[in-house]
């Protein structure tokens, strides 16, 4: 039996390796998974480099970062599974909250009202504090292109700043933020105490937007292939579990224990039903956290460069073309395929595609078993193809950038 360590954070989205180590999936291939919840994305990222872990629930932003080494010396990394898309929040303090008056379902018009609220505080003087969970976080650059895309520009408007996903409900009580972009359980923490408003989820800002992933070491890749292979198989033997409405209460109560999320099973149950509500007066908010149908665990190297292209965008990248070709290359949907090959699994043909193109479920092409790809559009329509990277960024207008 082969010992790989684990580390996560405390959310929803870990809920695979957890499921995996739970319910005997990694036993089954021949591995014993050891389990270590830290509190905020850099000790995670800390005990992945520094070989405290053998693999991690990462932040796909932060993958990239370290593995081009943007913030500190390069570690090349490997994602070869995502485990899961969105799953996030926009909550708004209840000051805010008020001032924003009553909002309609529409999340341009919602992104509007709140951009020119920020600019509007900016210009007197009072800044609106909203919290991501880290620098290189899927949250940061969601809620960047929707700020930027509503006419607010995220550098000079607002202030965001840096807090661990588990210390926002109490950043918000405090009322040192006055919003922020984060993920289950505390987006739904924050709003049942009465301290936060939700008012958008990022699925609605891009529909099956890129979110955690696992990543380990490209050194450990190359040493213990056979067992991040056996980890791949695990991890997706676990997603059918934990996207199963027969398991749903199960896992929610499993997840609710205190050494994995531990807050309420009901909150988890929810997230876990991919159905979430913004407001009591607006419908709920469909595919709100995919964990694994559609093929949502492969890794399309296209939602790498996305990212890639807001990291540019947003001056924490260089802007140059290579950038999109050594993003792409952290991405490994080889992997993905060698460990699934035979099982049944569906495995796409391609290792790209235009983000942003799919209006309604459509078939496309797979190696094995029928693929059905769900809707992927950004809010505004705008499309990302990978081939036309460099022009992509040169066309966002000037107030977006």
């Amino acid at each position: 039996m082969s010992l790989l360590r684990i580390g996560f954070l405390p959310l929803v989205d870990a809920v695979l390796p957890i499921v995996a180590h739970e319910y005997g999936l990694a036993e089954k291939q021949g591995l014993k998974l050891e389990l270590h919840r830290d509190t905020s994305w850099a000790t995670v990222r800390d005990r992945l480099i520094y070989g405290q872990t053998d693999a991690a629930h990462l932040l796909a932003p932060l993958a990239l970062a370290t593995s081009l080494g943007l913030d500190r010396p390069a570690v090349p990394l490997a994602a070869p599974f995502m485990l899961g898309l969105n799953g996030n929040t926009v909550n708004v303090s209840s000051r805010v909250a008020a001032l924003l008056g009553d909002l309609g379902g529409d999340v341009a018009e919602t992104g509007r009202t709140l951009a020119a609220l920020a600019k509007s505080e900016a210009a007197a003087g009072r800044k609106l504090r909203i919290a991501v969970v880290h620098r290189y976080s899927s949250h940061n650059y969601m809620l960047r292109y929707w700020l930027g895309a509503s006419g607010c520009n995220p550098d000079s408007d607002v202030d965001i700043v840096t807090v661990p996903p588990p210390f926002i409900a109490e950043a918000f009580a405090l009322g040192e933020i006055d919003g922020s972009c984060v993920g289950e359980p505390w987006n739904s923490v924050a709003a049942e105490r009465g301290d936060a408003v939700t008012i958008a989820a990022t699925s609605q800002l891009w529909n099956r937007g890129v979110e955690k992933l696992l990543a380990c070491r490209l050194q450990t890749l190359d040493e213990r292939r056979e067992e991040m292979i056996a980890l791949v198989r695990a991890l997706h033997a676990a997603g059918s579990i934990a996207e199963s409405r027969e398991h749903r209460d199960d896992v929610a109560e499993l997840l609710s224990r205190p050494e994995y999320v531990g807050q309420p099973a009901s909150l988890i149950a929810r997230a876990l039903s991919s159905s979430i509500a913004t407001r009591p007066d607006t419908p709920p908010v469909r595919d709100f956290l995919v964990l694994h149908r559609e093929a949502a665990n492969f890794p399309w190297r296209s939602q790498a460069m996305w990212l890639y292209s807001q990291m540019a965008r947003w001056g924490h990248a260089p802007l140059e073309a290579e950038g999109f070709v050594k993003a792409a290359a952290v991405f490994r949907p080889d992997i993905y395929r060698a460990a699934l090959a035979g099982t049944g699994a569906i495995l796409p043909n391609a290792s790209a595609k235009v983000e942003g193109a799919i209006a309604q479920p459509l078939g496309v092409g797979s190696a094995s078993g029928r693929l059905i790809m769900g809707p992927d559009r950004f809010f505004d329509g705008r499309l990302f193809d990978p081939d036309k990277a460099m022009e992509y960024l040169a066309e966002l207008s000037p107030t977006a950038r």
